[in-house]
């Protein structure tokens, strides 16, 4: 594996879920690289990668060992057509203006053949927006956003995991038989929390007959103040509750909500508590019934899945996240595309993006062409706490195909 970064270097080695059948267009791979951009030296094909190593560690570090460990198999089973991938990758400083510098040197710098990463929303909108400007492919990793693949959505854009509309509607789907009709909401105050907040009025609306909003609260993204964000939604009175916080905020959230009783007698709905990244830091006192997207890593029998769970352990003596599995996938859907396209240019790498089938180690998932946004599904179940730690109960997995925006609403929404 050749991985270069500003950050801490993994390595890493295990097994897949596919075949590498896919590999079979490597040949016609070879000649197109050979003649394509300069982002290929003679034995690599050079890809560039940002993300917000500083800031988010305890998301973007297990999400880049799970590319890390995708990057050592795929490398180990002979490349793409014999050629090695190389990732260059960067801190993007978990701010628009720097992430555009990161992107601009990967580019120009590093001559990759495309980019690849970002965490938080804004920051992967204006990624998205250099990509468009200077006509170069960007994969999203983690930005959840709507407007990535809608209205600032472009055609060298593309996203692997489900965006907000999709886990807003899971969690919908599995609130709206609590009977709660009134509601209050909490997100961090930039794109990612508020556009999580409209769209759950939207979907809710629809899916909860006498549905409203008594109140709603967005704290600035890492500075919350729990106690007084508390007693307004304490003050509301609401039925149930739906949160967007994570991280630190959500933390400081869950113990002045259990302190003052906030959540007693309340039904909760809470996007991404449910992944390990953010529910482990809580330990016991994770808040014990709310209905949360998450990742029940060592409760899911698949035999791909637990393939990915041994080796990914064995290589680094900790278990799974989220990003874990996001970084793996995301790095096999780059070795697909790449075999489908057979070149490192720029339109063939979209052509076969658009479209594109994978059989990945959460089940097939396949990119659509509309809005360059994945089926990637996500697991919707409650909180509990066993033996001193939080873990996801009663879970069911969501197959993202049936909660995409309308391909009626990407044509309304996207100017490209």
């Amino acid at each position: 594996m050749t991985t270069k970064t500003t950050t801490n270097r993994f390595t890493a080695s295990g097994l897949t879920r596919r075949s590498f059948g896919a590999l079979a267009a490597g040949a016609a791979l070879v000649a197109g690289i050979m003649a394509g951009k300069p982002a290929v030296a003679q034995d690599t094909i050079k890809i560039g990668e940002l993300n917000s190593y500083s800031r988010f560690a305890a998301f973007t570090v297990p999400y880049k060992q799970g590319f890390e460990l995708a990057l050592e198999e795929i490398n180990a089973a002979g490349g793409i057509g014999g050629k090695k991938l190389e990732v260059i990758s960067r801190d993007d400083g978990a701010t628009t203006g720097d992430a555009v510098r990161v992107a601009e040197e990967l580019v120009t710098r590093e001559n990759v053949a495309f980019i690849f990463g970002t965490f938080l929303s804004n920051v992967g909108l204006a990624v998205g927006d250099f990509a468009n400007q200077k006509k170069v492919l960007f994969i999203a990793a983690e930005p959840l956003t709507d407007a990535l693949t809608m209205a600032k959505g472009n055609r060298y854009t593309f996203r692997l995991r489900a965006n907000t509309w999709m886990q807003v509607g899971m969690l919908v789907d599995a609130v709206k038989e609590t009977g709660a009709k009134r509601w209050a909401i909490v997100a961090p105050n930039y794109e990612y929390g508020q556009s999580s907040a409209e769209n759950f009025k939207a979907l809710a609306e629809k899916a909860i007959p006498g549905f409203e909003v008594v109140a709603e609260q967005y704290p600035a993204l890492g500075k919350i103040d729990a106690g007084a964000t508390v007693a307004a939604l304490e003050q509301a009175k609401p039925d149930a509750i739906f949160n967007v916080l994570f991280g630190g905020d959500l933390a400081k959230f869950v113990r002045e909500g259990s302190t003052r009783g906030l959540f007693e007698g309340r039904a909760v709905a809470s996007l991404l508590t449910g992944e390990p990244e953010w529910m482990l830091p809580l330990k016991d006192e994770v808040p014990a019934g709310w209905i949360v997207t998450g990742y029940p890593w060592d409760q899911i029998e698949d035999a791909p899945h637990k393939a990915f769970v041994e080796a990914y352990m064995a290589k680094y003596d900790d278990s799974p996240r989220l990003g874990s599995l996001l970084g793996y996938q995301l790095m096999y859907m780059i070795r697909d595309m790449l075999a489908k396209a057979g070149s490192t240019d720029t339109e063939a790498m979209i052509a076969a993006l658009e479209g594109l089938e994978m059989d990945t180690v959460a089940g097939s998932v396949s990119m659509r062409a509309a809005d360059n946004q994945s089926t990637m599904g996500a697991w919707v179940g409650k909180l509990a706490v066993e033996d001193g730690k939080g873990k996801m109960v009663d879970w069911k997995f969501y197959d993202g195909a049936g909660f995409m925006h309308t391909e009626d609403a990407v044509k309304a929404a996207r100017q490209d």
